[in-house]
């Protein structure tokens, strides 16, 4: 009896941990709708799009973001959205202290212009079943190389929803990862994309009263997907998507959970030491 119960633990283990590989090593978080192409940003180091109205891209007047109704933004290369004017800024650093708002997915030195690089797209998706009939934009860094190698590339996706049906200027931010396979520019210290100042994930109206800083960011190896505790493919906020972040700004207000809920291997690798210490036991009673 007690070898069937064994057994049995075990098969459900294998099973489980095969359910988890499965989901997390093939993320699938981004929509990759066809409005969200559109329009491609010239292949380029550390440039901008011009400003982009927010009436065209969302269907509303203005973003209320922290306090503050903005009519316009800037798409960055660097994996960023700005409000104020173009950042070509491609070494992160703390969030609360670049002084102007800012909407990041993944800020590091993403180049565009090198040989094997996808470019960056973006535009519109007019209620879209997606998002609960509510207009989005997107923008895609799908496929993107750092400064200055395409040997290895990142998958991302940044989307605004507009939630004027909840209030005026209310609206979402979806932060969407594929694949994460460097994190950190030659030129911010990194090596073949890793190490040195690598990749800040977050937003901020440029205060510390008003920043949210994703755990691990500037903290080399932290997003990696060959991180299976922390990399942002094997884990989610307010959703259940892997590699899918939600934030709700309300009343210029943005909420989350602040916490990453952590995917199944996740999970399953945090019981390794039982595990571990279950399997040698059943080889020394077989």
């Amino acid at each position: 009896m007690k070898n069937l119960m064994r057994k049995t633990f075990f098969s459900m283990v294998v099973i489980l941990l095969c359910l988890g590989v499965a989901t997390i090593s093939h993320a699938q978080a981004m929509f990759n709708l066809p409005g969200f192409s559109a329009n491609t940003q010239p292949p380029n180091d550390d440039g901008s799009t011009g400003p982009i109205s927010v009436s065209s891209a969302l269907g509303m007047s203005s973003l209320d973001y922290f306090g503050n109704n903005y009519s316009q933004f800037y798409i960055n290369t660097n994996g960023n959205l700005t409000f104020t004017g173009p950042l070509s800024t491609y070494t992160p650093s703390s969030l609360s202290s670049i002084g102007e708002p800012i909407i990041a997915p993944y800020w590091a030195d993403v180049d565009t212009a090198v040989n094997g690089s996808a470019p960056v797209t973006y535009g519109s998706v007019p209620g879209s079943p997606d998002f609960n009939g509510q207009q989005a934009f997107g923008v895609e860094w799908n496929g993107v190389a750092y400064y200055a190698s395409a040997d290895k590339l990142n998958k991302f996706e940044l989307v605004l929803v507009n939630r004027s049906d909840v209030a005026p200027g209310d609206f979402d931010i979806i932060y969407n990862y594929d694949q994460v396979q460097w994190e950190t520019g030659s030129a911010s210290g990194g090596v073949d994309g890793l190490g040195g100042v690598s990749a800040s994930v977050g937003y901020t109206n440029g205060t510390n009263a008003q920043t949210y800083v994703l755990p691990g960011s500037m903290i080399p190896g932290s997003f990696l997907d060959s991180n299976l505790s922390t990399g942002l493919i094997h884990n989610s906020l307010n959703s259940n998507v892997l590699g899918r972040y939600i934030f709700q700004v309300r009343s210029g207000n943005v909420i989350n959970t602040n916490v990453p809920e952590p995917g199944v291997l996740t999970m399953l690798m945090g019981m390794g030491v039982p595990f571990s210490f279950m399997l040698r036991r059943r080889r020394r009673l077989a």
